[in-house]
């Protein structure tokens, strides 16, 4: 729940949004009759080059690899015929292959993932499980210089409004204990902890991990807000969790687990919060890979010219040119602001109000960075004003009298220095 304006000038009392006590009803978006899945690909590699080809049949479950090498894949979650592979550019030079799939009349289930789920094993996991809904990070336990000791699991979302995992915790308790103890199986992980709103604290039961409850105002749920409650500590500047031997998964992405390895078939619809034009809220189970246009329309949400459609919460969401945009694994949630409501941006300079400093977490000097971010100077802004201390939770952005879109100017600072990093990597 937000308190006072959300996009006025005040200090804002942000609190998540829990869910009721009365689970409210999921809404099944039915099968489009196309979908279309994101196979990430290397950026040089060529769309028309990978193995799936245009007229191929698939059916639910099946792989869809970029190269025998790569280890790359996506799970079809129909069955059908492939009517096109297309490149496609995401965010920050994300380079995908899009696949799109005519969706058969009937439907036929792949058998290969049945097979060998009888008995789990972590490269069964890293073969079948990565693409499953909530993206279980898997390869990260195959990195033995970095071993994880810690896996957490979020069963708040990091951003407001959105309710996805508190749902999968409150309505699939049992696939969530299953998965955890698959993960203490095939990883040898045994200190593995759940964090939780305190309201569902009690649900939980007899569960093979230790349950931990946060504070609900934001950014309590932040996987850096969430490390010092759980472990004590705070993640050095420029260090990742995974350099500390944590590991963070979501609940769907573990309750995922548990339903595959339990019916021996691996989940192909995601669920996700849509937050419409007046912040209500709608908990849906779609595809992977159906559109969003497909879901606003089921849900009778219209789209006007200049409203905002938002992959996302409000805080740390990004824009989306188009509604053919497909949910993909790791979609939490749909934000569809109107036209009237969208708050202003501007390139106005800063007046040193302090207000971002003073709702700063990590307490980083922003009035500062925000100069040199401005001018492209992110290795002075990294060296000098403590660009990688931030958790990147959006309240400097929220709170700035100016309308500089600070957080976005640091996620751009973040990204071209690790481009730049890989480049120098290369050159050497």
């Amino acid at each position: 729940m937000i308190k006072r304006s959300f996009f006025g000038f005040a200090k804002p009392c942000l609190k998540y949004e829990s869910i009721a006590e009365t689970l409210p009803e999921l809404e099944k978006i039915s099968t489009p009759r196309k979908v279309t899945l994101l196979l990430t690909t290397s950026l040089g590699e060529k769309a028309e080059a990978l193995p799936i080809k245009e007229g191929d049949k698939v059916k639910t479950g099946q792989k869809l690899t970029s190269d025998d090498d790569d280890g790359t894949y996506v799970i079809s979650s129909v069955t059908g015929t492939v009517s096109s592979v297309s490149s496609y550019l995401g965010d920050f030079g994300t380079s995908y292959a899009a696949i799109s799939i005519d969706v058969a009349q009937n439907e036929e289930i792949d058998e290969e993932f049945e097979k060998c789920s009888k008995k789990p094993t972590l490269d069964i996991l890293k073969d079948y499980m990565v693409c499953a809904p909530g993206s279980p990070p898997v390869e990260l336990f195959y990195n033995l210089e970095k071993p994880i000791k810690t896996i957490i699991i979020c069963g708040y979302d990091n951003d407001l409004l959105v309710t996805t995992n508190q749902y999968i915790i409150k309505s699939y308790i049992d696939l969530l204990k299953a998965g955890i103890v698959i993960l203490k199986e095939t990883t040898g992980v045994d200190d593995i902890v759940v964090v939780t709103p305190h309201s569902l604290k009690q649900d939980y039961g007899q569960i093979e991990a230790e349950v931990k409850t946060i504070d609900t105002t934001y950014p309590s749920a932040s996987p850096h807000m969430i490390m010092q409650k759980v472990t004590g500590r705070a993640l050095p500047a420029g260090n990742s969790f995974e350099d500390l031997g944590i590991c963070f998964m979501t609940a769907e992405a573990v309750a995922s687990i548990g339903r595959a390895f339990g019916n021996g078939q691996i989940p192909v619809r995601k669920t996700l919060t849509v937050i419409d034009k007046d912040e209500g809220i709608k908990l849906v189970s779609a595809r992977i890979g159906t559109s969003l246009k497909h879901i606003l329309y089921e849900l009778g949400i219209t789209l006007n010219e200049k409203d905002r459609i938002i992959l996302g919460g409000p805080i740390t969401g990004s824009s989306l040119y188009s509604d053919d945009h497909p949910i993909m694994p790791d979609t939490c949630a749909i934000m569809i602001q109107d036209s009237g409501k969208i708050p202003p941006i501007s390139d106005y300079p800063c007046i040193n109000c302090g207000e971002c400093i003073r709702i700063c977490p990590a307490r980083i000097p922003i009035n500062m960075l925000v100069r040199f971010l401005e001018a492209g100077q992110y290795e002075e802004a990294a060296d000098n004003y403590d660009l990688y201390s931030c958790i990147e939770c959006g309240l400097c952005s929220l709170v700035c009298v100016s309308k500089i879109p600070i957080f976005q100017y640091i996620k751009l600072a973040k990204y071209e220095l690790g481009r730049m990093s890989v480049a120098e990597e290369v050159d050497e």
